[in-house]
């Protein structure tokens, strides 16, 4: 028996032409995979306050003692003062006093990881002495005008003193800034 004769096969030589063509075939499907990149993955979660309503000051108890009177939310003002996307409630309150100018509070609202509203901060509380005006969110930071007095002397019904404050949210603390003074920490 004598051996098979095996066909001369031109096609299975290699040539510099052939590495050529399927190195240059390579670059495209590698080029054109890096234009059909799926976004990047990443291990964080959308934050879900981002799309819920700013907390309601009348769902939460205001850390107010008003013996025989009821507490009264006298401003309210919505923003981002955290940074995290989130909208919260920065509300002034006060015991409803009858008369004169009682002082007031700054507190700052935001919702719990179970969607319920809560007091996260107090700014001001009525124990400081001020009465508070023009409650603002700009910029991230809470504005406000604080009134108070200058001597006991002074009626109740008209400070006579007024104070342009600002709380930014700085390294997990409200700082608070006075205008022209340096910063103090309040939380």
């Amino acid at each position: 028996m004598q051996p098979s004769a095996v066909p001369d096969l031109a096609h299975t030589r290699t040539r510099p032409v052939h590495w050529l063509a399927t190195a240059a075939a390579m670059a495209g499907v590698m080029a054109l995979a890096g234009l059909f990149q799926p976004d990047g993955a990443t291990a964080n979660q959308p934050d879900r306050r981002a799309t819920t309503a700013a907390p309601d000051p009348a769902d939460v108890r205001l850390p107010l003692e008003c013996p025989g009177t009821a507490a009264v939310v006298t401003g309210k003002a919505i923003g981002d003062l955290d940074g995290d996307g989130g909208q919260e409630t920065v509300v002034t309150a006060r015991c409803d006093a009858g008369s004169g100018s009682p002082p007031g509070g700054i507190y700052v609202l935001n919702r719990a990881d179970d969607d319920r509203p809560r007091v996260v901060a107090t700014l001001l509380t009525p124990k400081d002495g001020a009465g508070v005006s023009d409650l603002a969110v700009r910029d991230g930071a809470v504005r406000a005008t604080l009134l108070g007095y200058s001597s006991p002397s002074v009626p109740a019904c008209c400070p006579d003193k007024e104070e342009q404050v600002s709380w930014k949210w700085r390294g997990g603390v409200f700082v608070r800034t006075v205008q022209g003074e340096s910063d103090t920490a309040a939380m």
